[in-house]
């Protein structure tokens, strides 16, 4: 069995109306966000093996803040440019190439193409999936490459204005 964290990124700040898409930054409650997610994540008994994330701003500084609570060396983290505005079939692709030693990973990217995705991958649908919101689902492989066609478990989806996360046991 292997584990996706599928994240957002954090709320960004749109304070400079000059900085590009791929540059803005979060802001302060994304800087708070970040942080809280991944402590309810951790407090619900998950690991996290393998940090990937988009290299935009907002999605490098999400998962850097991940790491810190889930004690992962940030050095450690991997960047993959096609996580940037990506459709299903890269978030495949992406998740297919993860190193099989770990069985748990944390993917961190961008709507529209997260929340296109995590409706693939289950019953379950989300309308949006709000920034620094988090969709998680086990898959019945044992290797990331048969990820796409092993069946698939949604576990929880959980994000900073939830009173309570929807969960499945």
């Amino acid at each position: 069995m292997k584990t996706v964290l599928l994240v957002r990124h954090a709320k960004s700040s749109w304070e400079d109306p000059m900085t590009i898409d791929f540059d803005r930054p979060l802001n302060e409650r994304g800087k708070k966000d970040a942080p809280a997610m991944a402590k309810r994540i951790k407090e619900k008994g998950f690991e996290i093996d393998s940090l990937i994330s988009s290299p935009a701003k907002r999605a490098k500084k999400t998962a850097k803040l991940f790491a810190e609570v889930f004690k992962y060396n940030e050095e450690k983290i991997i960047y993959k440019t096609e996580l940037y505005h990506a459709d299903p079939a890269t978030f495949y692709s992406v998740i297919e190439q993860a190193s099989n030693n770990h069985e748990s990973i944390a993917v961190f990217s961008h709507n529209p193409g997260i929340t296109y995705f995590v409706n693939e991958l289950t019953e379950v649908k989300i309308d949006e999936v709000p920034t620094c919101g988090v969709f998680a689902l086990k898959a019945e492989c044992s290797k990331w490459k048969d990820f796409k066609k092993a069946k698939k478990q949604f576990l929880f989806f959980d994000y900073p204005k939830a009173m309570d996360a929807v969960t499945v046991k």
